[in-house]
């Protein structure tokens, strides 16, 4: 039945999509029949979910489950141990011409020449002829979609000139990030190579910084779409895009060596999560490892915003310049909690009713505290927002001058 289902689904898609379709890991194509790539449960099941008293049963040698707001790991599998992480390696890649798009250096509407080099990748590809010229907008959704060898490596080499320099740059955004177990030899992950490594608790951070850039969802979330005016067809090697409920990305892949890795990341009730895989016996597993972890995490867990229910009110400045200063909430985060303990969080506030002056912009003025029933879990300060400084002698006789001529009048 599920063959009958999945050469339904396959010839549906060639008659609504006339045009070639490139997908898979490998750089094969895509075919929906072939039951080591997809399993048909990874398509129509939703309700299966682990136990809420126990932990996802993951057949993957490595994985971690961390959710995207606090950074908080919720499940993890030997997730510091090194591994190729074959084109989930792209992560980084994409996200440095992301953040390079939204600094300005770079724009969608550039142009991109392809090299003799990057035409010759192989793989996951959209076949680059040496000279043909696509859009950054047009490579990063092939790099993003298709997983695209040739668009990456063209890519690399707009931006730094090679791709040598290109991969510098992605050690040291590594290193920014706290990816201490990473070293990328390549910007794409097709190569293999046993000093091209990272790990499952890596790749949730690069994800996570990934996905904090809204734009890139744009890309992500694509199930099917086209370049080159609509003459070559894309479809998201990552199936828990088109499959999933609340799926947002985000990156997959496949060597021989790597076995099949995948970033997921979904997002449901406000709260998004991101789940790898790596090094899965298949296709399929993969995709079921991380349903069970995602499924897990929104089963189980719920994220609380630890900010203040209602507006603060401003706090008087003895002999200030400025009558009042108004008190803000210094850096803190969402929490994550068990589903069970949502109900029983209350929040108070303890703010000062006056200070003296001079303040400065930063001093405590309050605090906020976060119970789950009577116990405290978290609390951070409430801070000034601004600078108050504080009167002067001169000061204080004009004040004064001002107050008795307006009694007078």
């Amino acid at each position: 039945m599920k063959k009958v289902v999945s050469i339904l689904l396959a010839v549906c898609l060639a008659i609504v999509f006339p045009v070639t379709f490139y997908a898979d890991d490998d750089g094969g194509f895509l075919d929906f029949t072939d039951n080591e790539d997809v399993d048909a449960s990874v398509f129509f099941d939703f309700a299966e979910s682990a136990d809420a008293a126990g932990e996802p049963q993951i057949s993957a040698p490595s994985a971690i489950l961390m959710e995207k707001s606090t950074g908080t790991v919720i499940y993890e599998k030997d997730a510091d141990n090194k591994m190729e992480p074959a084109s989930v390696t792209k992560v980084m890649t994409i996200l440095l011409i992301v953040e390079a798009i939204e600094s300005g250096s770079l724009s969608l509407d550039e142009m991109v020449t392809c090299s003799t080099r990057a035409s010759s990748m192989g793989g996951s590809q959209i076949y680059l002829k040496e000279n043909e010229q696509l859009s950054v907008q047009e490579m990063l959704k092939s790099i993003v979609v298709a997983s695209a060898n040739d668009a990456a490596v063209a890519m690399a080499e707009h931006m730094c000139g090679t791709e040598d320099v290109f991969v510098t740059k992605m050690n040291e955004r590594a290193a920014q990030l706290g990816m201490t177990n990473t070293n990328f030899t390549n910007c794409t992950g097709l190569m293999d190579d046993e000093t091209h490594v990272t790990t499952a608790r890596d790749i949730a951070i690069m994800s996570r910084e990934l996905i904090s850039h809204d734009m890139i969802k744009d890309y992500t979330t694509i199930w099917m779409d086209t370049v080159r005016n609509g003459e070559f067809g894309l479809t998201n090697t990552n199936k828990l895009v088109r499959y999933y409920e609340g799926a947002t990305g985000l990156k997959t892949g496949f060597t021989n060596r790597s076995m099949y890795c995948l970033s997921a990341t979904a997002e449901r009730d406000g709260m998004e999560l991101i789940a790898v895989i790596m090094h899965g016996e298949t296709s399929a597993q993969r995709f079921e490892d991380a349903k069970s972890l995602l499924n897990y995490g929104f089963a189980n867990y719920t994220v609380i915003d630890t900010s203040p229910d209602s507006p603060l009110p401003p706090v008087m400045v003895e002999l200030g310049k400025a009558a009042t200063v108004q008190p803000v909430t210094s850096a803190h985060e969402n929490m994550l909690i068990p589903k069970g303990n949502a109900t029983n969080i209350n929040k108070t506030v303890e703010l000062s009713e006056k200070v003296s002056a001079p303040v400065n912009a930063g001093d405590k003025l309050g605090t906020v505290t976060i119970y789950n029933g009577e116990e405290a879990i978290y609390s951070y300060d409430l801070v000034a927002g601004d600078s108050v400084e504080r009167l002067t002698f001169p000061d204080i006789l004009i004040k004064f001058s001002q107050l008795l001529f307006n009694k007078s009048l």
